[in-house]
C-alpha cells in the first residue's frame, strides 16, 4: 500500500527559529523521492513533519488529499529508518523487528509470521535469534529496515540510512532498497547528502536550499540542466565564467588538459582509473578537472580545453 503525499506552504522550525519557509513538496503514490541539500537546509525536519514528530506552524501535510496535521504519529502509518539502527541490544533480531506489532497487541502467531516475512524482504532469513551485537553494520541496518517494513507502512522515511557504511555495503544496501521498493511500491522519501546515491535510487530528486525546494525532477536533469548556480555547484558543476545575470558552468569530467600552456597545476590526485587536477587559470580562478591518466604534477603548465557542447548557461 502507498499514498499520495503533499506538503503545502509549510513553515516549521525549532524554538521559534524557522527552518522551512513556505515549503511545498509532492510525492506521488509509490514514488521514491530523494531529498538533497546542504547541512541545515531542513531535510530531516521534512521527515519529522511527515512522520508527525514535528508540527508545522503554517501549512499542511496531507496524505491521499486529507490533512494529517492533527493526526498523531502512531496513526499516520509512516515508518522511519535513521542513520543509526537504534536496535534494542537486549532483544533478539526477531524481537526488535516485532516490537511495534507486540505493542499493538498483535497475536504471537501474527507477529511471528510478519517478522519472518520482513526478514525475508531484507534477506536475513535465519537471523531472527541473533542479538544486535552479533551483527555487522550492514546487517543491523537491514534489521532497522525490516522493523520499518513489518508494520506495512504507507510511507517509508529514510534519514541518511547508509551514510555510516563503507562504499561496498552502501552499494549493496542501495540495490536492496531498490529491489524492495519495486516489490512493495511503498511511497518513499530518502534523505542523503550523496548526489550519486540519490541518482542511483530515486525516481525524482528534490534539492532543498534555504528552506525551500530549489529544483526537483529526474536525476538526469541535475547533471544536464541545473536550474540555479547553487544547484549546479552542489552537483559538481564547475563555474567557468560569471557575469551580472548569468553563469557559464561545465562538468569537470568533460574538460581536457594538455601539457604546455599558460595555466598552472595547483593540485593533482591519481584516482586509479582517472585523475583529478586543480588548475589555476591565468585570470586567477581555480577549476577542478577530472581527466584520463596520467596525472599532472603540481607546477606543470597546461592548456585547458572545454568543448562548447559541455558548457551550460544559468540565468540568475
Amino acid at each position: 500500500m502507498s499514498c499520495h503525499l503533499q506538503l503545502t506552504g509549510i513553515t516549521a522550525g525549532y524554538d521559534s527559529t524557522p527552518v522551512l519557509s513556505d515549503f511545498s513538496l509532492e510525492v506521488n503514490p509509490g514514488e521514491l523521492v530523494a531529498l538533497l541539500g546542504p547541512s541545515g537546509c531542513g531535510k530531516t525536519t521534512i521527515l519529522k513533519l511527515i512522520a508527525g514528530l514535528l508540527p508545522p506552524s503554517k501549512g499542511h501535510v496531507a496524505m491521499d488529499g486529507v490533512s494529517v496535521n492533527q493526526v498523531p504519529t502512531e496513526q499516520r502509518r509512516a515508518a522511519m529508518v535513521f542513520q543509526k539502527p537504534l536496535l534494542f541490544p537486549h532483544l533478539s533480531v526477531a524481537e526488535n523487528i516485532g516490537f511495534s506489532l507486540k505493542m499493538k497487541k498483535a497475536s504471537a502467531a501474527e507477529v511471528a509470521r510478519r517478522v519472518e516475512q520482513a526478514l525475508a524482504e531484507v534477506k536475513l532469513e535465519g537471523f531472527g535469534q541473533r542479538r544486535p551485537g552479533q551483527l555487522s553494520g550492514g546487517q543491523e541496518q537491514r534489521v532497522a529496515l525490516a522493523r520499518a517494513l513489518v508494520s506495512d507502512p504507507k510511507i517509508l522515511l529514510l534519514d541518511e540510512p547508509f551514510s555510516a557504511l563503507d562504499e561496498n555495503l552502501r552499494q549493496e544496501m542501495r540495490l536492496l532498497l531498490k529491489s524492495i521498493h519495486r516489490r512493495l511500491g511503498v511511497t518513499t522519501v530518502f534523505v542523503t547528502h550523496d548526489q550519486n546515491e540519490a541518482a542511483a535510487i530515486a525516481h525524482r530528486i528534490a534539492f532543498v536550499r534555504n528552506g525551500r525546494v530549489e529544483q526537483h525532477g529526474p536525476p538526469r536533469d541535475f547533471f544536464l540542466a541545473p536550474a540555479t548556480l547553487a544547484t549546479a555547484r552542489f552537483f559538481g558543476w564547475q563555474v567557468l565564467e560569471t557575469t551580472q545575470d548569468r553563469s557559464t558552468v561545465f562538468r569537470p569530467e568533460s574538460a581536457q588538459l594538455h601539457k604546455g600552456g599558460i595555466h598552472m597545476v595547483e593540485a593533482s590526485a591519481d584516482l586509479g582509473l582517472r585523475a583529478r587536477t586543480t588548475v589555476r587559470l591565468i585570470a586567477g580562478t581555480a577549476l577542478d578537472v577530472e581527466h584520463a591518466l596520467p596525472a599532472f604534477a603540481v607546477g606543470d603548465c597546461v592548456t585547458l580545453e572545454i568543448p562548447p557542447s559541455a558548457t551550460f548557461v544559468i540565468k540568475e
